[in-house]
């Protein structure tokens, strides 16, 4: 959590307004400019302002819901996805693609639209933020399928960083998976800074061309058998043992439900070959 967002005297509102659910943090001061926001009984129209959990919130004159337990997902995203809610090119994004039935969800980084494999999604704002610092030494890895002769050397370098155009890259480990033959080569890649575009920039600059990307595991999260397009949510108590917090009580004695915003019917789970729970894409 960012330590400008809280003080002694509470939290930002847009802050309060996103963890309930209802919008992002951003939208949320939109709609606080617009004067749809009132506290107290009283409407207001900036943002810089802290609450408490004593302060009435209201939006559009109803009382702001109680915020949602923090809730992180693992999903497989497939190729030809945009890694944001709204694409002013009109091409489809990864939350179009989800069950309707989930939360308002942010994900954590981006994974452009050519890259699949593991995106983590959360309904907590500032969770996102904090997983996506460099800070938590988090290690991103990938399955990287390149077009030309990978220089062993060349690659043992990378583990002392590199600058591209102007750019300086941390350490990044790389590795043949499997001998190269051909003319494409499999590469185990690993990283923990996840800069715009880190590997396709990096290995060009090789003299390679990136010609499939896949994310296996961000942190201790992995994507194994996952199916494309399937999402699955990470048991409360792994999350908490992950992150370090404290373990969590049953669901019915105050975890909060995942919203229904009346979008469709929920989607049911089922059970991939290792046991693990997604939701279930096939046609019927």
């Amino acid at each position: 959590m960012d330590e400008s967002d809280k003080t002694a005297t509470g939290e930002r509102i847009a802050k309060v307004i996103a963890r309930a659910g209802l919008c992002s943090r951003r939208e949320a001061e939109r709609w606080i400019a617009d004067g749809r926001v009132s506290v107290n009984g009283a409407a207001i129209n900036s943002a810089a302002l802290n609450v408490t959990a004593a302060d009435r919130i209201a939006v559009d004159g109803a009382a702001l819901p109680q915020a949602e337990a923090t809730r992180l997902w693992r999903f497989h995203k497939p190729t030809g996805l945009v890694t944001t809610s709204r694409d002013p090119q009109g091409r489809p994004t990864v939350f179009e693609a989800l069950p309707p039935d989930l939360p308002r969800l942010i994900s954590v980084g981006r994974l452009d639209i050519n890259t699949e494999g593991l995106l983590l999604l959360t309904n907590d704002g500032a969770l996102a933020r904090k997983l996506e610092l460099p800070a938590t030494g988090w290690v991103r890895r990938y399955r990287v399928r390149v077009h030309g002769r990978p220089d062993e050397k060349a690659m043992a370098a990378l583990e002392q960083g590199i600058t591209v155009d102007g750019i300086r890259y941390g350490p990044i480990k790389a590795t043949f998976e499997k001998p190269p033959t051909g003319r494409n080569a499999w590469l185990t890649v690993s990283l923990t800074e996840g800069k715009n575009r880190e590997v396709r920039t990096v290995m060009r600059h090789l003299g390679l061309t990136v010609n499939r990307l896949i994310r296996t595991a961000y942190g201790p999260f992995q994507l194994g058998n996952l199916a494309t397009g399937a999402v699955d949510e990470v048991e409360p108590a792994v999350l908490a043992d992950q992150l370090g917090l404290p373990q969590p009580g049953p669901r019915h004695k105050g975890w909060a439900k995942p919203k229904d915003k009346g979008r469709g019917k929920k989607r049911p789970l089922r059970k991939s070959r290792n046991g693990d729970r997604h939701a279930d894409h096939r046609r019927r």
